[in-house]
This record gives structure tokens, C-alpha cells and sequence, in this order.
């Protein structure tokens, strides 16, 4: 990869850019972060440009010298603000691109996510799979790359990346409330059986992914996931067994469960998500056979490696997780909400 010129990352501050930007930084690029706050320890060489996604005068500042810019600003479902999923994924994008065509930045990575194929009809999901988003995260997330279609048309070259769920060091958000009960012996649940399979990423896999699909020139899609996963009960009898703790995987009746999930959710008195609410009970997996193919890609980590690998830095790093205030949904500890009432089955 060349070092001529700079490097952006937007949500440099978050979980996911902040990857990017440590593996950017490896590689000897010179990297600038725009985001509405700053960590604390981000690395002195590492610019920094306080500023929101729909601020068109912080993104030209952002974009000043700019060769090469990684799109990670979101709105998570965690967020559950359908005004702000439109916002930030869709007039966010939207602008972002705008002045990335006026900077006539070389290379525009805009990471999507999974959400947009709602439930599919059938799985592995693959390029050819229509996307169905059943959500508001999900079809704001198809929107935003309708307008990377919008901008290849205008000449701005850009890739997606379709991630599946991110795992990883550092990765929290509701997996967050998990880890604290294998942590202390209470019991988790599927819903239903547990037999659905279900793929996630590990955030280094996503971001090589990230990084070859910057290096390679002209408009591309891709798909990113582990290629060794099973079903979500493997996961988290895996999970207990490398916890070492009392833990229990018990299942939860899918009907009446997804409804409650959903109604609760709806209320605001749970923190789980739209997508959440969707799809933990469901299965979902990708097809990754194009991405190894014309990337030379290949994922390193499996479901069960990455989330184990997840519990242990959150075991690492608990005291200064939960004394957080202003890190990014991801980085952050999750209130139980209604699902505490969980807790009171013995």
C-alpha cells in the first residue's frame, strides 16, 4: 500500500475504526480520525478532526489531503433511533461521499452491514441474494449504499463490505450482559432450540478484508465472515466450557419470546435492538468464497476462538469497561433493562 498522502477514518473512535486505524498504522499510513469524540488514548501520530458525518465544513477539513477514506460512521441498532439510523447511515454517507468526489479522494471503503438481507429466504447468503432489510437500521443501511451506487455512477470509486456480526478484543455491546453471566455462573439462552447457525466476524478478519478491498482498484461488494462456525447453541456451550464456569444454555419458547423481545424493545425498557429482536433466533451465514478468491482473503479466526478470545479481554479489562461514560455502543457496558428479569429464574 502506498503512504502517499492520508488516510481517514470516520468513527476512527469506535470500536470497529479504531481497529482500522491500529492496522493502518502498522502499515505506515499516515491516518486522521473524524468523529464526535476523541479516545483517550488515541496514538499521538493519529490526527484527529472533532466533527459529525452530516457537518459538511468538518468534512472538508477531514478531507483535506485525503487519499483514502474508510467509511465506519454508523448507527448501531443499539442506538434504536430510526431518525438517527436515516441521519447518520443514509444524509451521512450521503454527504460524505459528495465531498469525497469533490476532494477526488482515490479510494472509498463503506462498510454495510448484514442487517439488509433481513431473514433470507435461504442460506449461505451470497452476492446474488436480493437484500429485504425487515427493520429501520437495516433498510437505512441499504440506502446508504444505494448512494455509493449513486457515486460510482458519478466516478468515485468505492467498495462495500458486508460484515456479518463483529467479534473480537475489545467487542461489548450486548455481548457485554453475555460475558457477565458466564462470568458469574448464571445461565444463558437460545431462542428455541439454539440449533439455528449462525457466522460472525472477528474485527481483524473485517478489517483485512477493509484493507485489500482499499488496495484494489474499481467499485466492488463483499462479504465478510468466519468460515468455520456452527450453530448459536455450540457457540455458547463453547463459550461456558472455556469460561470454566457454572453456566447453564437453556432454551427460551421462540414465539412467545420474539414477541415479548419485540414488545419490550419497542417499549425502550430492553437493550436489545430491531435487528436483535429479528435475528438472534434465526439463522444467517454467508458465502465468503468470492471474497478469499479475488481478495486472496482468508478469515483466521473461527465463531469459537473469536468470542472466547472476546471474553477473555472483557475479563481483562472489566473495572475501566464499567467506569466507562462516553465510549461508542460497542466499547461499552449495556444496562440489563427488562432482561434482568431473567435473572430471577433460579
Amino acid at each position: 500500500m502506498s503512504t502517499d498522502g492520508i488516510t481517514l477514518v470516520t468513527g476512527g473512535s469506535g470500536y470497529l475504526g479504531e481497529t482500522v486505524v491500529a492496522r493502518l498504522r502498522d502499515r505506515g499510513a499516515r491516518v486522521r480520525v473524524l468523529d464526535i469524540v476523541d479516545n483517550e488514548d488515541r496514538p499521538a501520530d493519529v490526527e484527529f478532526v472533532e466533527g459529525d458525518i452530516c457537518d459538511r465544513d468538518a468534512l472538508r477539513r477531514a478531507l483535506d489531503g485525503v487519499t483514502v477514506v474508510h467509511h465506519n460512521v454508523a448507527q448501531v441498532p443499539l442506538a434504536k433511533d430510526a431518525k438517527l439510523f436515516w441521519s447518520v447511515n443514509v444524509e451521512g454517507t450521503h454527504l460524505m461521499l459528495d465531498e469525497s468526489l469533490r476532494a477526488k479522494v482515490r479510494k472509498v471503503i463503506a462498510v454495510s452491514s448484514s442487517a439488509i438481507y433481513g431473514i433470507p429466504e435461504r442460506n449461505p447468503v451470497t452476492l446474488e441474494t436480493v437484500p429485504h432489510p425487515r427493520e429501520s437500521y437495516g433498510a437505512a443501511k441499504l440506502e446508504g449504499e444505494n448512494a455509493v451506487r449513486e457515486f460510482v455512477e458519478r466516478g468515485l470509486d468505492v467498495s462495500i463490505v458486508r460484515p456479518r456480526t463483529i467479534l473480537g478484543h475489545g467487542r461489548l455491546g450486548i455481548f457485554q450482559i453475555l460475558f457477565e453471566w458466564v462470568r458469574r455462573g448464571r445461565p444463558v439462552y437460545t431462542l428455541g432450540s439454539g440449533e439455528n447457525r449462525f457466522q460472525f466476524v472477528h474485527a481483524d478478519d473485517l478489517v483485512d478484508v477493509c484493507l485489500r478491498a482499499a488496495d484494489r482498484p474499481g467499485p466492488a461488494t463483499f462479504l465478510a465472515g468466519a468460515d468455520r462456525f456452527g450453530t448459536m447453541r455450540q457457540l455458547l456451550e463453547g463459550l461456558v466450557v472455556h469460561a470454566g464456569t457454572k453456566s447453564r444454555v437453556r432454551s427460551l419458547p421462540f414465539d412467545a419470546t420474539a414477541r415479548a423481545m419485540a414488545f419490550t424493545s419497542k417499549l425502550g425498557v430492553s437493550p436489545l435492538g430491531e435487528y436483535h429482536t429479528l435475528m438472534y433466533g434465526r439463522e444467517m451465514f454467508f458465502d465468503v468464497s468470492e471474497t478469499k478468491r479475488v481478495l486472496g482473503w482468508s478469515p483466521r479466526y473461527s465463531n469459537a476462538e473469536m468470542i472466547a478470545e472476546s471474553y477473555d479481554w472483557y475479563l481483562r479489562n472489566r473495572d475501566r469497561v464499567l467506569a466507562r461514560t462516553d465510549a461508542s455502543h460497542h466499547r461499552s457496558a449495556v444496562k440489563l433493562g427488562v432482561l434482568k428479569l431473567l435473572e430471577l429464574i433460579p
